[in-house]
C-alpha cells in the first residue's frame, strides 16, 4: 500500500507552474532519487510531502498516521545547543520534557538541593504520564547508533557531525518515509560512506535531492526527475536514467522538430492572401489557433551553463616543489614530512576527512604558509584563481552584477569584451536577476556567480575548494568538461568521488597524524592502490626472503636447518624456484606504468588509451598480489 500519493497536484509561484498536474507515488521500501536542474521546484516538492506547503490544485493522499521526517540543508542557527537537546527536538511536547530531565538529571552532581530533587520527581511524573521513558529509550538508542557525544554543544562540532545531529533528529521520530535534502553536503567522504551503509540497512522510504552521482548510483532504486513543471519516474539505477533520458529527449526533439515544420507550413499557407481566403478552409484556420496557443505554452529544456576559462600566460614547467616540509599552528603538527612535485599541466585532487587539514596544505602549496622545518619552492610567472567554498569572496548586499565586475557593464574573456548581461546569461543567470542582491541567491546560483567570477580571472594555477556542492548534475558534467581540457595547474578539494575519478591525475590524501601520501590518478585509483601500496609489497618480499635462504646465499649455520624443510614435488619446487624473477618482471613493469601515468601529458591523450593502462596497472597490481600469495602457500607447505 502507497505510503503518500499525489494526483494532478500543481503550483505556481508567479506565471511560471514549478509543478503541473503531476502525479506521484512513494511506497514502503523505496528509496527514491529526486533529480532536476537548479531551480525547477525540487525543494519545494519536497515541502508539500512533508505538509509544509499546500498545492495550489489537486490531491495528496497520505496513509493514516504516517510519520514524515524531513532532514533540511542547513543545520540549525541556534549553535549554543547541546547534541541532546537538537535531538529531543524532533519530539514534539515530550521533547523539551526530555531535554530538562536529562539536564536537571547532570546538574545533580553539582546541586542536590531540595528543590532540584523536588523538580526531578515532577518531571519523571510527567514523563510517565506521556510515555517519556520509551521515548528517552529511543533518543539513546539513535544516540549510540550514530555514535553521538550527547553533551556536547553544537558548535563543539564538525560539519559532518553536525548533518548527523540532524539526521538523529530525523530519525528519532521513527518515520516512515525520510526526505533528505542534498545530506551529502559538507560531509567528508567517510561521513558520505557512512550515510551510505546506514540507509542500505534502514528499513524505511527514503526520498533524496542530490548531486553526488557515486551517492546516487549506490542508493537509488527509482529515480523521478522533475522537469518543466512535469515529474516522470524511471525505474532502475542511475546509468540507466542517463540512457532513457537521452533516448526521450532525443524523441522530444523530433516530435518538435516535426510541429514546427507543420506550424510554419499553415503560416504560409494562412499568408496566401486573397486567392487562398477563398478557398480557406475555417477547420483548419481554428487547428492553427491551437498549434500556436501550444506552441507559446511550449516549455523549452533549459539551457546549459557556457563555460570559458580566461587564459594567462604560461607558468614555469615547475609549479611547486615540497621536500620534508611540515607545517601547522599553535604547536599543532597538521602536514608532516610532506614531499610532492607539481608541474604545469597536473590537475591534482585533496581529499581527507573534515578538520584534517585540506586548506592547511593549500596555503601550503601557495607559498601563503611557511613550513616549520623542509621547504617549498614556487615557480615562475604563477597567476592564482581561487574558488572559496566559504563564498566569502561574494558580498551578500551587493547585487550580482556588482559582485562580478565593480558595476562596469562589461567583463574582458581571453581579450574580447563582453556585456555582463550575455556573460550572466551564459551561467543561466536571466536579466532580471542581475540587479539582484547576492543574499537572494539559492546556494546553486551562489556557486554559479562564483565560477562566473572566477572565470574572468587570467589563471594558470586555478585553486579550487569544494566547488560542486550546490551544483545540479549538468552544470558539474560541463564543469569536468571544462577543467579536463584546461592547459593550466589545477588544485582541487573535493568529496565528491565521481567529479575527483573525472578530472584529476593525482591525488593527495590524509592518512592520520598528518601524514599526506601522493597517489597517482583520481578516488578509485587511490582505493586500488591503498590496498596494495609499494611498501606492503617490498616489505614482504624482504620477509619472504629473509624467511626461505633457499633464495639466496645460505650460510654454514643455516643448512642444518634448511635439511629439515620438507621437500616439494618438482613442478612446486619448480613454481618456487621461478617466483622472484617473476616478482621482479612484475615490479618493473609497475613501475614503468607508474611513470607514464604520473606523466603531466599522460591524460591528454584519448580516453581509451588512458583506460587501458591503467586497467593494465591494476592488472599487474593484482598478479602481484597473486604471486605473493602463492609464495607464501608453497613456504607454508614446504614448512610443514
Amino acid at each position: 500500500m502507497a505510503l503518500i500519493k499525489f494526483d494532478d497536484v500543481s503550483l505556481a509561484f508567479g506565471h511560471v507552474a514549478l509543478l503541473d498536474k503531476v502525479a506521484l507515488q512513494i511506497d514502503p521500501g523505496e528509496r527514491v532519487c529526486l533529480v532536476g536542474r537548479n531551480g525547477t521546484g525540487k525543494s519545494t516538492l519536497m515541502q508539500i510531502l512533508r505538509g509544509a506547503v499546500s498545492p495550489d490544485d489537486g490531491s495528496v493522499w497520505r496513509q493514516q498516521n504516517i510519520r514524515i521526517a524531513w532532514l533540511a540543508q542547513e543545520v540549525p542557527a541556534d549553535q549554543t545547543q547541546s547534541v541532546f537537546d537538537v535531538i529531543t527536538g524532533g519530539l514534539e511536547g515530550v521533547g523539551a520534557l526530555l531535554a530538562e530531565y536529562h539536564h536537571v538529571v547532570l546538574s545533580l552532581e553539582e546541586d542536590a538541593s531540595p528543590a532540584v530533587l523536588e523538580r526531578l520527581a515532577e518531571l519523571q511524573n510527567k514523563l510517565e504520564a506521556e510515555d517519556g521513558w520509551r521515548l528517552e529509550q529511543k533518543v539513546e538508542d539513535v544516540i549510540s547508533r550514530l555514535e553521538l557525544p550527547a553533551d556536547k554543544l553544537l558548535s563543539e562540532l564538525s560539519g559532518g557531525l553536525k548533518r548527523r545531529v540532524m539526521l538523529a533528529q530525523a530519525l528519532v521520530t521513527e518515520p516512515d518515509l525520510l526526505l533528505l535534502d542534498e545530506p551529502t553536503n559538507h560531509l567528508d567522504l567517510a561521513g558520505i560512506q557512512w550515510l551510505e551503509d546506514f540507509l542500505l540497512s534502514w528499513n524505511g522510504s527514503v526520498l533524496f535531492i542530490t548531486h553526488d552521482r557515486a551517492f546516487l548510483q549506490k542508493l537509488a532504486t527509482r529515480i523521478v526527475e522533475l522537469d518543466r513543471g512535469n515529474l516522470t519516474s524511471w525505474p532502475g539505477d542511475y546509468k540507466n536514467y542517463l540512457q532513457k533520458k537521452e533516448e526521450a529527449l532525443a524523441i522530444e526533439a523530433d516530435h518538435n522538430a516535426k510541429f514546427d515544420k507543420r506550424l510554419a507550413q499553415e503560416e504560409v499557407w494562412i499568408r496566401q492572401g486573397i486567392k487562398a481566403r477563398r478557398t480557406r478552409n475555417e477547420g483548419r484556420v481554428r487547428a492553427l489557433q491551437s498549434m500556436r496557443r501550444e506552441y507559446s505554452d511550449r516549455r523549452k529544456v533549459q539551457g546549459k551553463v557556457s563555460l570559458n576559462l580566461e587564459n594567462a600566460e604560461r607558468s614555469g614547467k615547475l609549479v611547486v616543489e615540497v621536500e620534508n616540509a611540515s607545517a601547522g599552528y599553535d604547536g599543532t603538527t597538521i602536514v608532516r614530512d610532506f614531499s610532492t612535485r607539481i608541474q604545469r599541466g597536473d590537475r591534482i585532487g585533496i581529499i581527507g576527512p573534515n578538520g584534517a587539514g585540506k586548506t592547511t596544505l593549500l596555503k601550503l602549496l601557495l607559498g601563503e604558509l611557511d613550513p616549520t622545518q623542509g621547504t617549498v619552492q614556487l615557480g615562475t610567472k604563477l597567476e592564482v584563481a581561487y574558488f572559496d567554498q566559504q563564498r566569502a569572496v561574494l558580498d551578500p548586499k551587493k547585487t550580482v552584477m556588482d559582485n562580478l565586475n565593480s558595476g562596469s557593464d562589461t567583463v574582458t574573456i581571453n581579450g574580447r569584451e563582453k556585456h555582463i548581461i550575455s556573460y550572466l546569461q551564459d551561467f543561466l543567470f536571466p536579466p532580471q536577476r542581475i540587479r539582484s542582491p547576492v543574499s537572494s541567491l539559492s546556494g546553486g546560483e551562489r556557486n554559479r556567480l562564483l565560477l562566473a567570477r572566477l572565470f574572468t580571472q587570467p589563471a594558470n594555477l586555478l585553486v579550487m575548494d569544494e566547488p560542486t556542492n550546490d551544483l545540479d548534475v549538468e552544470t558539474l558534467e560541463l564543469l569536468e568538461e571544462l577543467l579536463s581540457e584546461y592547459k593550466g595547474t589545477l588544485l582541487l578539494v573535493s568529496h565528491d568521488r565521481a567529479f575527483l575519478d573525472n578530472v584529476v591525475t593525482r591525488t593527495l590524501v590524509f592518512e592520520g597524524q598528518g601524514t599526506v601520501n601522493d597517489y597517482v590518478g583520481g578516488y578509485d585509483d587511490w582505493l586500488r592502490q591503498r590496498q596494495q601500496p609499494g611498501s606492503q609489497i617490498a616489505a614482504k618480499k624482504n620477509k619472504a626472503k629473509t624467511e626461505k635462504p633457499g633464495l639466496e646465499e645460505v650460510s654454514a649455520e643455516q643448512k642444518p636447518a634448511a635439511a629439515k624443510v620438507k621437500k616439494l614435488s618438482y613442478k612446486a619446487q619448480r613454481e618456487l624456484d621461478g617466483l622472484p624473477a617473476r616478482l621482479e618482471l612484475l615490479e618493473t613493469e609497475q613501475n614503468s606504468l607508474q611513470a607514464q601515468i604520473a606523466a603531466p601529458e599522460f591524460y591528454q591523450q584519448d580516453k581509451n588509451d588512458v583506460a587501458k593502462i591503467l586497467e593494465k596497472l591494476e592488472r599487474v597490481g593484482n598478479e602481484l598480489e597473486q604471486c605473493f600469495a602463492r609464495w607464501e602457500e608453497l613456504e607454508a607447505e614446504q614448512a610443514g
